[in-house]
């Protein structure tokens, strides 16, 4: 019976700090997404590997300590440590570990400027010295080719109204002299 009891007092023990595991784990996960801004998709994923993980810890947990037996106490001992872990260490371990993502990420940023400043301003350099010339050509290409189309397309237009004048005068002739031949062969027989 002794034996028993202290074997159940060790596992309830042994989750408990399985729960204050847990815990930890999750609260590396919050700090990074404090720490770094991601999409609902990267969080998504993110939420699988902990669940993932997290189920396969405590299945190799209850197999190796309880020969995977679920008792009440396993799973007391995992909500103690977890409550446990929550109200005492979580909130220190988080401020403090978000700082120093912080300032690690600030750091290699600063560093990563520092490093790409010369060849940001080696590209800009080369692009004023051969991307320009080429824009300003292909800008002053693109307006010559627009006025000479504005051009020959003002011409067009005047011709065919001069076209449709003309048309419309030989048809405008024919008709009068149609009628002229008409009016003088009445006129003849009359």
């Amino acid at each position: 019976m002794e034996n028993s009891t202290f074997t159940q007092l060790y596992s309830l023990f042994i989750f408990a700090i399985s729960g204050i595991i847990i815990g930890l784990f999750f609260d590396i996960f919050r700090v990074l997404r404090r720490s770094f801004k991601t999409s609902d998709l990267v969080t998504y994923i993110e939420d699988i590997i902990f669940w993932i993980c997290t189920g396969s810890f405590i299945l190799l947990i209850l197999f190796k300590f309880t020969n995977g037996q679920i008792r009440s106490y396993t799973i007391i001992g995992l909500a103690l440590g977890i409550i446990i872990y929550i109200l005492t260490i979580s909130r220190y371990f988080i401020k403090i570990n978000v700082k120093i993502v912080t300032l690690i990420k600030n750091i290699v940023l600063k560093i990563s400027n520092i490093v790409l400043f010369p060849i940001k301003k080696i590209l800009k350099l080369l692009r004023k010295i051969f991307f320009k010339p080429i824009s300003f050509c292909i800008i002053n290409i693109r307006k010559k080719v627009t006025n000479f189309y504005n051009k020959n397309q003002n011409i067009i237009k005047s011709n065919k109204n001069n076209v449709k004048e003309t048309k419309f005068k030989k048809i405008f002739r024919k008709k009068c002299n149609n009628r002229r031949i008409l009016n003088n062969n009445v006129e003849k027989y009359n």
